[in-house]
């Protein structure tokens, strides 16, 4: 029996989300395995070391990201006590902060990032859409 389209499209639906959960587990794991990195914190990583910006408002990362602001505050938080980016208040909007990858981040990105690429790669089939 055919399915209808509702019952089609929820299907497709958890079929992407399982795809995603794959995929995240896979990158938490290496991540975390080889560079003492969780997801999160190498995602906000690599949006502050790609950006043409030497820093990034809290507010313009969490809008490039899929973090609650008090999951990316949190995230931040444990940057800044490893060492790997500085938070800092905005001079001209005291409710704005900053923040910017160390040295020690931009090296730690570049050691994880061909893992990065590398988990991404192996699931390329998986993120590729199906029609």
């Amino acid at each position: 029996m055919p399915l209808t389209p509702d019952v089609e499209l929820c299907e497709r639906w958890r079929q992407l989300m399982t795809r995603y959960h794959d995929i995240s587990c896979a990158l938490e794991r290496a991540l975390s395995q080889q560079h003492d990195l969780g997801i999160s914190e190498f995602e906000t990583l690599d949006l502050l070391v790609t950006s043409p910006c030497d820093k990034q408002f809290v507010h313009e990362l969490q809008a490039n990201m899929h973090l609650s602001q008090s999951a990316l505050s949190r995230t931040v938080a444990r940057l800044e006590k490893r060492g790997l980016v500085t938070r800092a208040m905005c001079s001209n909007d005291r409710r704005a902060v900053t923040v910017a990858p160390t040295e020690a981040g931009r090296r730690l990105h570049a050691e994880a990032a061909p893992t990065h690429a590398a988990i991404l790669s192996e699931h390329r089939g998986d993120l590729q859409s199906q029609a």
